[in-house]
């Protein structure tokens, strides 16, 4: 049968990860690269103003509407990119995990890099997560 379509490795010689993979290496399939997903609906409009755990919730939602229209699933999913508008502060970041750990696979976490950013390109807008999934041939 050959090698997985990914592994997820985290070596004991690097510090800890926690809730992510250090390496998501993919050895077949498709990969798809996801934009930056925002906490706005369909239409345009902010959901959650203000609110950061509605906000990443509706981001989760769009990652979510973004990679099935790509043929895959959440589980797909190999790396994250967060963007974190620095006004949110690091006591929120273990709410933007525990919303995390309801989409992707808490077993095999995705590599994941979270930055911390002064502002992102509209106002209002508190955390932008781009994606890229590997999907199975």
């Amino acid at each position: 049968m050959g090698k997985p379509s990914k592994e997820f490795i985290s070596p004991k010689t690097l510090i800890p990860p926690a809730g992510y993979s250090h390496i998501a290496k993919v050895n077949r399939g498709t990969i798809v690269y996801l934009a930056g997903q925002v906490s706005s609906d369909a239409s345009g409009r902010l959901i959650g103003e203000g609110n950061f755990e509605a906000q990443v919730e509706q981001v989760f939602r769009n990652l979510k509407i973004a990679v099935e229209a790509a043929g895959g699933t959440m589980a797909n999913i190999v790396k994250l990119n967060i963007y974190l508008v620095a006004a949110v502060g690091q006591a929120e970041v273990p709410k933007l995990r525990a919303i995390r750990n309801r989409y992707v696979n808490v077993e095999n976490p995705p590599a994941s890099t979270l930055v911390v950013v002064s502002r992102l390109a509209q106002p209002g807008w508190l955390i932008e997560i781009e994606a890229v999934a590997a999907l199975e041939d």
